[in-house]
């Protein structure tokens, strides 16, 4: 499986490269902190797999990377994604690389 570092995804969203970015992340969990990713919570992410582009990477992330992976792995094995990369230890990795001021829950 594909994986971003936190402090290589702060630096493609530095650069102004256009990313997709998806948290699968609860609602609640979303609005306590965020990225700016957009929210498809896990529950949801199966029904929403076919309006993910095919054409370029899709960064995935949770809190710690676990749901993140397993949920790709699930992607790529029902609908043969090949483009789609993990945030390497979710958005605690991003408070302790990036943002320390983040809260997580």
């Amino acid at each position: 499986m594909k994986e971003i570092t936190a402090t290589e995804l702060k630096s493609m969203m530095d650069s102004g490269k256009e990313l997709m970015i998806i948290d699968i992340r609860e609602p609640y969990e979303y609005q306590i902190a965020n990225i700016g990713a957009k929210s498809v919570p896990l529950v949801q992410l199966l029904d929403y797999a076919e309006k993910l582009p095919r054409d370029r990477e899709i960064i995935f992330h949770c809190k710690s990377g676990n749901r993140s992976t397993n949920a790709i792995k699930e992607l790529e094995r029902r609908f043969g994604f090949d483009n789609l990369v993990n945030l390497k230890g979710g958005l605690q990795a991003w408070s302790e690389e990036v943002d320390p001021t983040m809260d997580l829950i």
